[in-house]
């Protein structure tokens, strides 16, 4: 099933795209009233969940409120996150030993499996939609630079969890370009400011629910640049696998409903070419992920 938030003659619904993924139908006509998709993500009951799949399969002409995709303005899935994004870090070997050589690091494979995954914070004002344009920042970097990851949504408050409780605490999955300016990445240090300018956080087009695949998800992950493919991995490649890493985040620590984790990126992104690829104003920068869809950005001033 694919949630979907999106706007349609200047007026903005939540929906579940039809089996098909033709129409788009409001969940406000079959009686679920939420505004904000983490507003839904955090009460909607197993009830509510039920009534919308089955919703999805109607004939678009039964439906009150139905509306072509090709209609639609696609938004964010969740535009305005109540807090940071949790990003993991070098969860792919391949895009390890890229990042060890863009930082002059020596890569040791088995040593690297021994160690525990890195996480870390990625500021986010608002989320970029789908077609909305990427800010170059030229001001400020020249070396941009994407990453297409898989990102999953908490569904209720996690704490303490087993490996094996993980799943029925997720809500589902989106799709996430984690861009990233890599000169501020050297220049100090850390990677926090270097993910976290206006613009930095591509998101979308939908969210899956999580008992929509099997589980764990084992779904290929891609990205193009001006048509060339540059990342292409599955996520059954993960170093640490999702159980392990919500499992390990929530030890002593809350996960929120609404909680989005980044869980990493192929190689393939520009640092790791010589000569690196680096994006410019101009470039378009689509991220996709078997079973999601797609999102399309156009760098710009």
């Amino acid at each position: 099933m694919k949630l979907i938030h999106y706007q349609v003659e200047f007026k903005t619904y939540l929906g579940v795209l039809s089996q098909d993924e033709e129409w788009v139908f409001p969940l406000s006509m079959m009686g679920i009233e939420y505004t904000e998709m983490e507003e839904l993500i955090c009460q909607i009951t197993d009830s509510q969940l039920q009534l919308i799949e089955h919703s999805a399969t109607k004939d678009p002409d039964t439906v009150i409120g139905a509306a072509r995709v090709e209609d639609i303005r696609i938004l964010p899935p969740i535009e305005y996150p109540r807090q940071d994004i949790i990003c993991i870090g070098k969860n792919y070997l391949d895009h390890a030993k890229e990042m060890a050589g863009f930082e002059g690091e020596e890569f040791e494979i088995e040593k690297f499996k021994k160690e525990p995954p890195i996480f870390f914070s990625k500021r986010v004002e608002r989320v970029t939609g789908d077609g909305d344009g990427i800010l170059a920042h030229s001001d400020m970097t020249k070396e941009l630079d994407y990453e297409s990851e898989l990102a999953i949504i908490i569904r209720k408050d996690a704490r303490n969890l087993a490996p094996e409780e993980v799943k029925d605490y997720i809500f589902g999955y989106t799709i996430i370009n984690d861009v990233s300016a890599r000169d501020l990445q050297a220049r100090h240090h850390q990677w926090f400011f270097a993910k976290s300018l206006d613009g930095f956080a591509p998101m979308g087009p939908i969210i899956l629910t999580v008992d929509s695949i099997d589980y764990p998800p084992h779904l290929q992950v891609k990205s193009y640049v001006n048509g060339e493919c540059r990342q292409d991995d599955n996520t059954k490649n993960f170093i640490h696998s999702i159980d392990e890493l919500v499992s390990l985040l929530s030890q002593g620590m809350t996960l929120s409903a609404g909680t989005i984790i980044a869980t990493g990126t192929p190689s393939g992104v520009g640092m790791g070419f010589y000569p690196q690829k680096f994006l410019v104003p101009g470039d378009e920068v689509v991220c996709e992920i078997e079973g999601i869809g797609k999102i399309k950005n156009v760098v710009r001033e």
